[in-house]
């Protein structure tokens, strides 16, 4: 292993593209504590301090605890995801989208662009967003986050939270081309750990004065690990499905006749199906931040984290956006499609609807068995934080993402290795690539 990590740094063209991923994400680290000019941040800490469990406190979790400080880099990466998704649900219903992105690099061009202009325009919106509910905004004690509000605050917070999330895309896709792994995914992923030291501290204050006993915290450690181990087996997890080509005479040359599989993944949805739910069931919640009305702080408490509402809700709601999600990036119907076109077929199936039928039903079932795996590493973590008083979040959302892109990294620096013959880290078995 650590011959295996002396290999890195002989690879000069790995090398550089590390440090210059390390460099992009220290830059977003100080950026993220840059604070936004006519904010009270004493203030503006203490209201925060009771939005645990609303969208604003999930939002602070993607954003490394930017939009608590309210930094200029506050809005995150969010609205560029945002974006993204919108365009993918608008591919699915616009005819001349969906021909643009089957046009190849071209159409995936325009379609960055796309995106790119709708970021702009989300930050844009979600920054005059908050500069007026920050307007609003007082702590407990009764302070007013913004001592000085009006049209000059608003305008000079929107173009600073406009410009911080524009950066932010900006260096994602800088880190995609230049860095090493996914700069979008890394950049979130460095906004989650990064909370990782002071849970650590937290925990042993606590094992220190009494207050976390020894052999609950050693239960604890093993349950993530075990977690943890789940989530890898579940990420990296395929079904395939056995294709073969017939053999094509093309002049005096014979094409096909190989067989492969299509590899489909019981987590085809990735973690997006995580945010969708939990940005609706922590909703209501937000609201009642900002309205304190009888019926909405109701509606909120029953929503409230490891409630039995809150858990069939969160539930149903997972399971739901990854059938839809799932739905949306994976077409049994264009497979079969491809697979005719160039001679291929499942054995036993004909081309062609009875194809997609049975791609489409084996995607069901595997689709199923991820949705249920998704809710459970949502849920149970929930419960972890409210009936065993875990000192650190250990949420289901932030660990989808941060083993997601550590494989995915990792399997790139291993790719690299590999390419120019070196060892990779796993001698005996490959990280298996996953499907983007």
């Amino acid at each position: 292993m650590i011959e295996s990590v002396g290999n890195i740094f002989r690879v000069p063209e790995l090398k550089k593209r590390i440090i210059f991923t390390a460099i992009a994400l220290i830059v977003y680290r100080i950026g993220s504590h840059i604070p936004t000019p006519g904010i009270d941040a004493h203030a503006l800490t203490s209201f925060f301090s009771q939005v645990s469990g609303t969208l604003l406190g999930f939002f602070d979790l993607f954003t490394g605890g930017a939009l608590r400080r309210l930094s200029v880099l506050a809005l995150g990466i969010m609205p560029y995801i945002s974006a993204s998704i919108i365009l993918q649900l608008l591919a699915v219903v616009s005819p001349a989208l969906e021909k643009l992105s089957k046009e190849g690099e071209q159409g995936r061009k325009k379609i960055t662009q796309y995106t790119r202009y709708g970021t702009v325009l989300l930050s844009a919106i979600q920054a005059m967003g908050i500069a007026i509910g920050l307007e609003s905004m007082r702590s407990p004690a009764g302070e007013v986050v913004v001592p000085v509000p009006g049209w000059s605050f608003r305008l000079m917070t929107t173009v600073t939270l406009t410009a911080g999330a524009i950066f932010l895309m900006w260096l994602g896709e800088q880190i995609t081309e230049r860095g090493i792994g996914n700069g979008i995914s890394l950049l979130i992923f460095a906004g989650i750990i990064v909370l990782v030291p002071g849970s650590i501290v937290n925990t042993w204050r606590l094992l220190s004065t009494g207050e976390l006993k020894a052999l609950t915290f050693l239960a604890i450690l093993v349950l993530m690990v075990l977690v943890v181990a789940g989530v890898i087996v579940m990420t990296l997890g395929q079904r395939p499905i056995p294709v073969q080509y017939a053999k094509r005479v093309v002049g005096r040359r014979i094409y096909g006749g190989q067989s492969t599989h299509i590899p489909l993944r019981v987590n085809t949805a990735g973690v997006m199906p995580v945010i969708f739910a939990a940005s609706i069931i922590v909703f209501p919640a937000t609201i009642a931040q900002f309205f304190k009305h009888p019926w909405m702080q109701a509606v909120a408490q029953a929503l409230s984290p490891a409630t039995p509402v809150y858990t069939v809700f969160y539930a149903v709601a997972i399971i739901f956006f990854t059938f839809f999600y799932t739905a949306i990036v994976f077409n049994p119907t264009d497979v079969a499609d491809n697979m005719k076109k160039y001679g291929g077929f499942i054995p036993g199936i004909r081309p062609g609807a009875r194809t997609a039928d049975f791609i489409e039903k084996v995607l069901d079932r595997i689709t199923l068995v991820g949705a249920i795996y998704l809710a459970l590493i949502s849920i149970l973590p929930e419960y972890l934080i409210t009936t065993m008083n875990v000192p650190f979040y250990f949420g289901g959302t932030s660990l989808l993402i941060v083993v997601g892109v550590a494989l995915d990294t990792v399997q790139q620096v291993e790719s690299h290795l590999l390419m120019r013959h070196y060892e990779g880290f796993l001698k005996k078995s490959r990280i298996k690539g996953r499907l983007g």
